[in-house]
């Protein structure tokens, strides 16, 4: 794709949420609001979401368990929803921050190349958030990070439909406004908060993870980096914010590893493994957690 119209698409996807949702917090605000906008952000954001993280990253990124590939494909096809770009670009650039985590390299870091004291620490904050999207000098070559993602041809064609899965993501939540309200201006809110609120939510937590996971937090285990847990973004990211976890154990299905630590894309796989849709699930021992622990 040419660069300045991968750099449009790019803005276009990336400001329109934040636009969207200052119509969301007039709606609010004027007390025009109903429980059933809430209904539907959270009826579209949990299956979204788990698209993502359990799909995206611990499957098909990290390959921390296996399954049919119907359900492969329907994991990819519900992270695509997302608007977090094709699956295999996101899984290559995904494995290749793994590679050179905090390093040059590392497409999202915010400790690379970007100054010190706090105008380097926002400069490298804003990088790792949102900056390196519009950026190509550190994007993974899908080529040399996910060659196994090439060749599978349920993935293959997941990616190759992803304006079909957006498309679905929207319509979805409008179909449900309009099931619930009886009327096109209940869809129209039900796409509002399950569409555009729900993307700008969702986007902003992934984003987290980058940047916010990289600079803040607990570190519990030795890692070659700067990855860190943050306890109160583990419930929005699903789990995926036990951040220096997933660094110590990165295949590792299990991101909260302490039975206080929330998962629920943990307790997703679990569920997908009892009913036997899901096996040969990365657990870490406690002995090799207890190795890699800080003192």
């Amino acid at each position: 794709m040419n660069e300045g119209l991968y750099r449009t698409i790019t803005g276009i996807v990336t400001i329109a949420p934040v636009l969207f949702l200052a119509v969301a917090i007039w709606q609010a605000w004027d007390q025009s609001l109903h429980w059933s906008d809430l209904v539907v952000f959270a009826i579209t954001y949990l299956p979204i979401g788990l698209g993502v993280t359990v799909g995206f990253h611990r499957l098909l990124t990290h390959r921390s368990f296996k399954t049919s590939p119907f359900l492969r494909g329907a994991l990819a096809a519900l992270g695509s929803a997302a608007i977090e770009g094709p699956v295999i670009s996101w899984v290559a650039d995904h494995r290749k921050h793994h590679a050179f985590s905090d390093l040059p390299g590392d497409p999202h870091s915010p400790h690379v190349d970007h100054g010190v004291g706090w105008r380097g620490a926002l400069r490298g904050l804003a990088h790792a958030h949102v900056g390196w999207l519009f950026l190509h000098t550190e994007r993974a070559a899908t080529e040399r990070y996910a060659s196994d993602l090439l060749t599978d041809p349920v993935i293959r064609f997941v990616n190759s439909t992803s304006l079909l899965w957006v498309l679905f993501g929207l319509a979805v939540p409008f179909g449900l406004g309009l099931a619930i309200g009886h009327s096109i201006a209940a869809g129209l809110t039900g796409l509002l908060w399950g569409g555009a609120v729900r993307v700008f939510v969702l986007h902003h937590v992934t984003y987290s993870i980058n940047s916010l996971c990289h600079f803040y937090g607990r570190r519990r285990f030795t890692t070659g980096d700067q990855s860190r847990n943050l306890a109160w973004l583990s419930v929005a990211s699903l789990g995926e914010a036990w951040h220096n976890n997933h660094h110590a154990f990165p295949t590792s299905a299990f991101h909260g590893l302490h039975r206080f630590e929330l998962d629920p894309s943990a307790l997703f796989i679990t569920l997908l493994e009892r009913a036997g849709l899901a096996w040969d699930v990365v657990r870490v021992s406690p002995e090799r957690q207890s190795a890699r622990a800080l003192a």
